[in-house]
């Protein structure tokens, strides 16, 4: 009587384990879509759109620069949308860069039914390239990819067409980026819940996870990289950022803030942020 209890008592746990993660897979994934209203009028924008793979059309913003200064592309994270690279547009923008700002499918004015983490979104950041390619012809093109957006430019098959790229914490492969997350919650009970959050990926987003796994294809990219990553982000570990780094061919470049979880570190660290990103596109983006 006692084992049937006890048994009993796991199957339960079991069940509601499951149904709790799948509950939680539906929220990830659900569409973060929002009104983002007029363009700030201390920018000279233009509202884009254009047409990815993904099924989506894409929204965004676009800022015309100086001729033969480069052209940037910012690639946002996870359930956020063009607003929050508004900051990065406009020292960019100020420092004569071309910009564009756009919301992945699925984000802000973007439709979409999922959130995929990088998957469909690696379509759409392909899709911005080839705007800014068609848009200004002449200009070498640099990407800023915050999180999943970071994940997105390096997940793109064929590898974007661009010159340089700033991945800022971007997680290594789907697999410890929901292992990072649940364990976070959960302590170790998270590190048996991990499997089953990262197996709703084939059937629910029709995603390979095996696929997810930017870290492979880190390695591929010859143009320049500024890895910037924080000391104490938990959601991609400091070791998990310095294996990346390592899995990635020179040129390259390393900035750990010590101060920085998984935050967005240009408010953080504004003055050095703005000296280091214009100086890295500066130099290849322009020379």
């Amino acid at each position: 009587m006692k084992k049937t209890i006890i048994l009993v008592v796991i199957s339960l746990v079991f069940v509601s384990s499951v149904v709790a993660v799948w509950t939680a897979g539906t929220v990830l994934s659900a569409p973060a879509r929002a009104s983002i209203g007029s363009a700030p009028t201390d920018l000279v924008i233009r509202n884009v759109q254009f047409p990815s793979e993904s099924g989506s059309m894409i929204h965004g913003w676009f800022i015309e620069g100086m001729r033969g200064a480069g052209a940037i592309a910012l690639m946002h994270g996870v359930r956020a949308n063009r607003t929050s690279m508004l900051d990065r547009a406009r020292f960019l923008a100020h420092a004569g860069f071309s910009v564009l700002l756009f919301d992945f499918q699925a984000h802000g004015e973007s439709a979409g039914d999922h959130i995929t983490f990088g998957y469909l979104e690696s379509r759409d950041a392909r899709a911005a390239i080839d705007f800014l390619r068609r848009t200004v012809p002449d200009e070498k093109i640099g990407v800023i990819g915050v999180s999943m957006g970071g994940a997105a430019s390096l997940l793109a098959e064929p590898p974007l067409a661009i010159n340089a790229i700033v991945l800022e914490m971007v997680y290594p492969t789907i697999n410890q980026a929901v292992t990072n997350r649940l364990t976070m919650r959960f302590g170790r009970l998270g590190l048996a819940l991990a499997p089953l959050l990262v197996w709703q990926l084939k059937p629910r987003l029709g995603v390979d996870p095996g696929t997810m796994r930017p870290i492979d294809h880190v390695g591929s990219m010859t143009v320049a990289k500024l890895f910037i990553v924080g000391a104490k982000d938990q959601h991609t570990t400091i070791e998990e950022s310095k294996k990346f780094f390592a899995a990635a061919h020179e040129p390259k470049e390393l900035w750990i803030i010590d101060a920085a979880s998984h935050v967005d570190v240009y408010p953080l660290a504004k003055t050095e942020y703005e000296q280091r990103v214009l100086k890295f596109f500066t130099t290849n983006l322009r020379q």
